[in-house]
């Protein structure tokens, strides 16, 4: 007998769309909450620093102003003098934090559900980003970076919990699916994030971008709340047959056995999965963080076309994502190619097109067009990463997978940390040669990583799965019927 409440049976009817899928929605705007609230600065910061004035020699080295587009550059009176290693470290100091509460997270998640332990990192973020504007005019740049750290720690257990969530919530046969859904939320948070920030900054003072993206994740936090649940068997008002439907699907195991570190430790196909969220990483963050950045200093757009071509190549990476989701499902349900080898292409593709797309964008010179279009192709292949390594975590150990993120995301995060430092180390005086170099770094770590991960990667489910520190070889997965 169901012990599902009665009036919950009534409220379900009212639910046209699965609840799966609201989850999924849900955890697609979780993610798009935390990457606004994460990448806003990379445009605020653009109007909070002293105007750069160039010489005759560094004019060179930069693009001349757009004649055909008459919004300003910048903001006059940014007032505070920050060098491009200091914007470096503090738009890398949010990596800090976010490195250190992903295990954590993934451990919580993994023992008590997700849904507690993504909606509240959520909510604090919303907190931090609130009182930015105040530790900005008050504490400058010191408190900034505490303040980012903090927000970090709060973001640190979002992508643990949301594949604790999905483990629970999407069948194998949806998970490309309802994962890529999710995962995208990234990509769409960032156009967000790049476009609304311009759209703001080009009209208002720039705290109001902070309280705007704070005010949308709180009312997210509101409705996640209220709506979501860990479980399907937890779900007041789940419908009965979708409940049935995944029970079967996707059995709940609430007494899992303790984490089985020392397996997940010593398997290859882990470290394959890390070298790849390493490129991945490295990757997404210099273009998430700095692109602004470079399209503001060297292409010389102004605040309002920043805040457009910035986002544009996020646009396309999301629906590519989406795209790919869909395309890895079929490619698996119809057997044109195993879960291993549809991961594996999906992360090559999403690795090594970037790569030469961003190298082609730095040696187009002063182009605007083509400099936009290709970054938009580099960012665009990207998002086939999330039909690829990204999904690597479900496929390795559903019941684990919270983990297996959590140490996947949080060793790639370090490059979150880095990147920024990096670029502002290597970019000084801001023009396109300094840049073009940081553009060949990524290119080979972005190749190197993938290589590893297509030689050495499994979609498999792994013996650690079972909870045990044995090597005891699992049954190899059914083929799904045709």
């Amino acid at each position: 007998m169901s012990d599902q409440p009665e009036w919950g049976i009534k409220f379900s009817k009212f639910f046209i769309i699965p609840q799966r899928v609201i989850l999924a929605i849900f955890g697609f705007l979780a993610i798009f909450n935390a990457y606004t609230m994460r990448v806003c600065l990379s445009q605020v910061i653009t109007v909070l620093v002293v105007k750069k004035n160039y010489t005759k020699d560094e004019a060179a080295a930069v693009c001349p102003p757009d004649p055909n587009d008459k919004s300003p550059l910048s903001r006059e009176g940014g007032s505070y003098k920050w060098s491009e290693e200091l914007q470096g470290f503090i738009l890398g100091s949010f990596y800090i934090g976010y490195i250190i509460t992903h295990l954590p997270g993934g451990l919580l998640a993994d023992k008590f559900g997700g849904k507690w332990t993504l909606g509240i990192g959520i909510f604090l973020t919303a907190l931090f980003t609130l009182a930015t504007p105040m530790a900005i005019n008050f504490g400058g740049s010191t408190a900034l970076i505490v303040l980012r750290i903090l927000m970090g720690l709060g973001e640190g257990t979002t992508f643990p919990a949301l594949s604790v969530l999905l483990s629970a919530w999407a069948p194998a046969s949806e998970r490309g699916k309802l994962g890529a859904l999710v995962l995208g939320g990234g990509q769409v948070g960032s156009i967000a994030g790049n476009l609304i920030s311009g759209l703001i900054l080009d009209k208002y003072d720039w705290p109001l971008v902070f309280y705007f993206f704070a005010s949308v994740a709180i009312l997210w936090f509101i409705l996640f709340s209220l709506l979501c649940y860990s479980y399907p068997d937890k779900h007041p008002f789940i419908k009965p047959s979708e409940r049935e439907y995944l029970m079967n699907e996707i059995p709940h195991k609430p007494d899992k056995p303790p984490t089985p570190f020392k397996s997940i430790l010593v398997s290859v196909p882990m470290y394959a999965l890390i070298s790849a969220q390493i490129g991945h990483d490295w990757g997404f963050y210099i273009m998430v963080t700095d692109l602004p950045k470079y399209m503001s200093d060297v292409m010389r757009f102004s605040i309002k076309a920043n805040g457009l071509y910035s986002s544009l190549p996020y646009v396309t990476m999301w629906i590519v994502s989406v795209t790919s989701g869909f395309i890895a499902d079929a490619m698996i349900t119809h057997n044109c190619m195993n879960t291993t080898n549809t991961r594996k292409l999906m992360t090559a593709v999403a690795a090594f097109g970037p790569a030469i797309f961003m190298i082609a964008a730095s040696y187009a010179g002063c182009n605007r067009l083509v400099v936009v279009i290709l970054f938009t192709i580099a960012m665009g292949l990207m998002g086939t990463y999330y039909a690829g390594m990204k999904l690597t975590p479900l496929d390795l150990s559903p019941n684990y997978a919270g983990t297996l993120m959590a140490i996947t995301n949080g060793i790639g995060a370090i490059t979150g940390v880095l990147s920024p430092y990096l670029v502002g180390v290597m970019t000084p005086n801001a023009n396109m040669m300094e840049w073009r170099m940081v553009f060949w770094v990524a290119f080979i770590i972005l190749f190197v990583t993938a290589i590893v991960y297509v030689i050495w990667a499994s979609g498999n489910v792994q013996a650690f799965d079972d909870g045990t520190n044995t090597f005891k070889k699992q049954p190899k997965p059914a083929e799904p019927a045709k």
